[in-house]
């Protein structure tokens, strides 16, 4: 994924990969109620994010579709945090990671399977 998406835009992202194609007034009164934003705020940036092709318009009312799966922006995501804070290196972040909380005996066991999976 080649697209940069800031805070405020993942925001707007986040309605469309939770509720799927929406109008840009839905988008709109969802951040309104969670997040306090007006309706040019909320416009802006979803015009922001057209102009960067993560979303896509289409008529009539201002439809709104996401260009950009959500796994792609989570990966994408991942790995600049592991190049910017942890030189590269997944494993000093999965230990980051598991040093934060005791883990119940299920996530562990999770754990396992995800690592078994990559082996």
């Amino acid at each position: 994924m080649n697209v940069k998406l800031f805070d405020s835009e993942l925001k707007v992202m986040d309605v469309l990969w939770r509720e799927g194609d929406s109008t840009a007034k839905h988008i709109s009164d969802v951040l309104k109620e969670q997040v306090g934003w007006n309706m040019n705020t909320t416009y802006t940036l979803i015009k922001r994010c057209i102009k960067k092709g993560a979303i896509a318009r289409s008529e009539p009312n201002f439809m709104c579709h996401a260009l950009i799966p959500k796994e792609d922006v989570q990966e994408a995501e991942t790995n600049e945090l592991i190049n910017k804070i942890y030189d590269g290196s997944a494993d000093k972040l999965f230990s980051a990671l598991l040093g934060r909380k005791r883990l119940s005996a299920e996530q562990i066991e999770k754990l396992r399977q995800i690592v078994g999976n990559l082996e």
